[in-house]
């Protein structure tokens, strides 16, 4: 007798995908206005999961205690400075574009003697500042004039950034309180969606993406707060003016990862420029000592999360923030040391011969980075 096939319903499976595809769709739209709050707070909960379940054990394991003092933490260490840094630089646009306003009045004095003596880039910003300083009043404006009107478009486009802002970390303080209370449940739901999707695999990969934005949590952010807090208090103890903006600056330039030393080199030549020596010597050493603290401190704390090569941390961070913006620091690593792993697991699979039964090397979330 014939073996005959099964008939397949061609038309059917063909319906079912696309009502799937139409769902899917139509859940991202409803839930586009909260999708940023959401991927903010699980980056928050997963970073922080370690310290919340610390607090816990201090609280006679009361859950809702927990959740209470991290939500409290977050507003005060993340929340309110930034709504103070954003609302301060609203308040204070009008100042700024009256400034702008003032620059082709303003002539830029001649340098000091000391700047050409600097090695490697003095003799070069020498003759540029002296160049600026030929050039008059109008010489200043001329070059940062199309800056300027590009800040100031910014400016003007975002009007409404504190109401948004407000709007946004209120979603976010929420989702990360949900998260905090309900966090069990929602890893072991991601563990089943991966494993449902890729088997075991699956799951060693949404554990990797825990871990890697952890890593980063703790090497990116920990190591940029510590190196613009040890400058800002550098620049406030040295007397240099307006030390909490240079502090912030140089907060968003270590996260960037360019490094805390421009705000801090300027600092330094303002002490120079105003007869302080001995301050400027000891802040320039007290820079320099800030400026070599990520080579080992970053390593250090990324090595602790998880073992991915520093390239890949460094090219998923900045590749990440220009793709996605400052969340993309994160999304970045994750995105990169997960298809790592991945395509690594799928290079290092064993030929299976035929008739013998599929046999895979194992995939540890922590080994990766053997590029």
């Amino acid at each position: 007798m014939l073996n005959q096939r099964d008939t397949v319903d061609i038309a059917r499976i063909m319906l079912i995908v696309v009502i799937l595809c139409g769902l899917t769709i139509g859940s991202l739209y409803v839930v586009r206005p909260f999708i940023p709050g959401l991927i903010w707070a699980t980056t928050i909960v997963v970073a922080t999961w370690p310290a919340m379940l610390a607090v816990q054990r201090r609280c006679a394991n009361r859950r809702w205690i927990a959740t209470t003092v991290m939500l409290v933490i977050l507003l005060v260490v993340i929340v309110l400075p930034l709504y103070a840094a954003i609302s301060t630089l609203a308040e204070h646009a009008g100042e700024i574009m009256d400034t702008i306003k003032h620059l082709p009045d303003y002539a830029l004095p001649p340098p000091p003697g000391w700047v050409g003596d600097v090695p490697v880039v003095g003799h070069r910003v020498s003759t540029e500042w002296q160049s600026l300083s030929d050039a008059g009043p109008g010489g200043l404006l001329a070059r940062l004039e199309p800056y300027a009107t590009i800040a100031a478009r910014w400016m003007f486009g975002h009007a409404a950034l504190v109401g948004a802002f407000v709007i946004h970390m209120f979603v976010t303080v929420i989702i990360t309180g949900i998260l905090y209370s309900q966090g069990e449940k929602a890893g072991a739901f991601v563990l089943r969606l991966a494993t449902r999707i890729a088997g075991e695999r699956g799951a060693q990969a949404a554990v990797l993406a825990g871990a890697a934005v952890r890593a980063v949590a703790l090497g990116i952010v920990v190591t940029a707060v510590t190196q613009s807090a040890l400058g800002g208090i550098g620049l406030w103890i040295a007397g240099v003016p307006g030390a909490g903006i240079l502090t912030a600056l140089m907060l968003m330039l270590c996260l960037a990862q360019i490094g805390p030393m421009l705000p801090l080199l300027g600092g330094v030549a303002w002490l120079f420029w105003h007869g302080a020596h001995v301050a400027a010597v000891l802040l320039f050493i007290w820079s320099v000592m800030i400026g070599m603290l990520d080579n080992f401190m970053r390593p250090m704390l990324i090595k602790r999360g998880v073992n991915l090569s520093m390239l890949l941390i460094l090219a998923g961070v900045l590749g990440g923030m220009f793709a996605f913006g400052i969340v993309g620091l994160f999304m970045g690593p994750v995105i990169l040391a997960v298809t790592s792993t991945l395509l690594n697991a799928w290079i290092n699979e064993r030929p299976v011969p035929p008739g013998n039964p599929v046999t895979t090397a194992p995939v540890d979330p922590r080994v990766d980075g053997q590029h």
